[in-house]
């Protein structure tokens, strides 16, 4: 995982070239994003952000997500039966391992993964721009309860 003091600072660079404001609850929301050692959904953020800013909304989380995001310091992960799940630590495309029983994410190491690209371009003609590898299944924690 990356160092959560770096992530933090290349989020707060990046809100600051381009104009925004880093306000107390803009830097609470990148640290649990900065800090997480999963993928957290919008409201996740909203309850641990709150404890420390009890005014803060919903729609302030959602904005700020939005943001990040546009800035590609947020990678957004779409799920059709949950709520969306996002990843300040590693912005960019990787792979995700899903827990279909707790929703657990994990992001593992797959060296291969750059091989593959260059074989799809090879195979296809694509130049690939963008990739998205999600794989599902029971996380060890959930095989040991059933």
């Amino acid at each position: 995982m990356p160092d959560p003091e770096i992530r933090m600072r290349k989020m707060v660079e990046a809100l600051r070239e381009n104009q925004y404001r880093i306000t107390p609850q803009r830097l609470a929301i990148l640290k649990v994003l900065a800090e997480s050692k999963g993928h957290p959904s919008v409201e996740s953020i909203y309850e641990q952000v709150k404890t420390n800013f009890p005014t803060t909304s919903l729609a302030t989380i959602y904005k700020n997500v939005a943001v990040l995001k546009d800035l590609h310091q947020l990678l957004e992960l779409g799920f059709s039966d949950d709520s969306n799940r996002y990843d300040g630590n590693k912005p960019y495309d990787h792979p995700h391992v899903v827990c279909t029983v707790c929703r657990k994410i994990l992001d593992p190491d797959i060296s291969a993964l750059a091989d593959m690209t260059q074989e799809l371009t090879r195979e296809t003609g694509f130049a690939i721009t963008r990739h998205r590898l999600d794989f599902f299944g029971i996380c060890p924690d959930c095989q040991a309860r059933q």
